[in-house]
């Protein structure tokens, strides 16, 4: 179940077959193999040993991978980390992870080097891949890995992985509800994603995976780079997502397979058809990442991305996922599960709601993270009687497709009514002027709760609070009528671009 003896197997079967083509490289199953040994050898070199963590800042490069198959050989814990992330989100992540390693790219090292990374209670080691600032002590990565190579590293039971339910990685949340949390993410829990995208994207050997979802999260790297590995496929590689190159490459690599976000797919469809390339090579195109629009996959369709779609979290993965024509079928619905997974909506009490109610969705499997990374409170506030308890909320209609209603902690009760966020953003994202909506629950001295919505709206948009709250009629109940509007430019956003609620309310201003 260990991802680096895929990429060696994989050397000794078909060891001319492109592994990775990133910019201008093309990267073989076997350079691939001999690349991530060389890097095994150097961690080995520095004294990493099973159990230690391993830091990785990076764009979506070919290092990236070499790190993530040489720690996973080694029994090191990979630590991707958001290279977006502000200089105290980075240094809690830091010193909540303790890594003996931190491998960053060239372009953070101003970053890094205002961290107080001395200080902490167990030193880390600096390593940049590129050219560091000139005041950083920090290991030249290509230059220390290129003096191992061709070398094995060595291994036994107690130098390596022995058991699937070892950690291979932690990684942490997007943090929208507080501070990120890392999910602690075993060899078996990969093995089992990698089944479970494999009968998603109907994966074949012969498949050409376009990834330009940055690899530290989720999406990236366990529902494309590792189930591609898996399969022998080829990994086609972006830095960082540019529409106009992605149209040029899907025909120029006879790319066949692409997952993207809502926000991703909205941007290709804003190029102007001139500049669009053929897209007859594309087989599956997959969404996720946040609630989608009927419209929107029509329009995607219309454009040559049929889509099917797929929900999960960090802390799983692929969880729910529905084929195309599910997908127009049953309009805002976002799948069944998964096979290699039990996944099933409770309430409050842990007992299974009847089709039609809402309730949270938990899952049992394989797909399971172990726990969260040092923190035993929230460990068991998600994990419990052998169940993980997603926070989503959902109904399951009488075929047992599921839809999704909203996040547990969204919502909030007003009046003793239960209130859904998302059913009132839904409402409001259909005025002209709307561009996107937000709502919070917040204190009140007579209902408890109200909602407040935060709204950015189109260009030379003249709209007012009290024409938001005159749209709501007839479409909404009162109850569920946000009592307080703000106008904004923009949200606070994780790298998917999923709104962090929790800071829309630390700097509001009442319009």
């Amino acid at each position: 179940m260990n991802i680096s003896w895929w990429v060696q197997r994989w050397s000794e079967l078909h060891p001319d077959k492109p592994a990775i083509r990133f910019e201008e490289q093309e990267i073989s199953y076997l350079d691939l193999h001999r690349r991530a040994s060389r890097t095994s050898c150097w961690l080995q070199d520095l004294g990493i040993e099973k159990g230690d963590r391993v830091a990785v800042m990076l764009e979506n490069c070919v290092e990236f991978i070499e790190l993530y198959l040489a720690s996973s050989r080694l029994g090191a814990i990979f630590v991707p980390i958001n290279f977006r992330l502000a200089e105290p989100e980075l240094d809690y992540i830091l010193q909540n992870a303790r890594p003996r390693l931190f491998v960053f790219g060239s372009g953070y090292s101003s970053i890094v080097n205002r961290l107080q990374l001395k200080m902490m209670r167990s030193p880390i080691m600096l390593s940049c891949v590129g050219q560091p600032a000139d005041s950083m002590k920090a290991i030249d990565y290509a230059a220390e890995t290129l003096l191992f190579d061709g070398k094995t590293p060595f291994l036994t039971k107690y130098l390596g992985p022995s058991d699937p339910l070892e950690p291979q990685v932690i990684m942490y949340t997007s943090g929208t509800t507080g501070q990120p949390k890392g999910a602690v993410l075993t060899h078996r829990k990969t093995f089992f994603n990698c089944l479970n995208a494999e009968i998603f994207f109907k994966l074949h050997f012969d498949d050409v995976m376009l990834a330009i979802l940055p690899l530290f999260h989720s999406g990236g790297l366990f529902i494309q780079a590792s189930p591609t590995l898996y399969k022998g496929a080829t990994l086609i590689i972006h830095p960082r997502f540019d529409p106009i190159k992605t149209y040029r490459d899907i025909p120029k690599f006879g790319v066949t397979k692409f997952l993207a976000v809502p926000t991703v797919y909205r941007a290709l469809l804003r190029v102007d058809p001139a500049q669009r390339g053929d897209l007859s090579s594309l087989k599956v195109c997959a969404i996720g990442g946040e609630k989608t629009t009927p419209e929107l996959l029509a329009e995607c369709k219309d454009s040559g991305f049929p889509l099917r779609q797929v929900m999960g979290q960090t802390e799983t993965s692929i969880l729910l996922w529905a084929s195309e024509e599910d997908s127009l079928r049953k309009p805002g619905t976002i799948g069944r599960p998964v096979f290699h997974a039990q996944v099933a909506l409770v309430d409050k009490e842990g007992r299974g709601v009847k089709p039609g109610e809402v309730g949270e969705i938990v899952v049992q499997g394989s797909i399971m993270m172990k726990e969260y990374w040092m923190d035993p409170v929230k460990t068991g506030d998600t994990l419990r009687n052998g169940r993980l308890h997603t926070g989503d909320l959902a109904r399951m209609d009488e075929d047992g497709y599921f839809y999704l209603v909203d996040r547990l902690c969204d919502m909030y009760i007003s009046g003793g009514e239960n209130i859904y966020p998302a059913e009132v953003e839904a409402v409001f994202r259909t005025h002209p002027e709307v561009r996107e909506a937000a709502v919070v629950g917040v204190s009140d001295d007579v209902w408890g709760e109200v909602g407040h919505a935060f709204v950015t709206c189109n260009n030379a948009s003249e709209l007012r609070p009290e024409d938001l709250i005159a749209f709501c009629k007839g479409r909404l109940a009162k109850y569920k009528w946000p009592k307080k509007i703000t106008f904004c430019e923009d949200f606070p956003r994780t790298a998917l671009g999923k709104i962090r609620k929790p800071l829309l309310t630390d700097s509001k201003q009442e319009v």
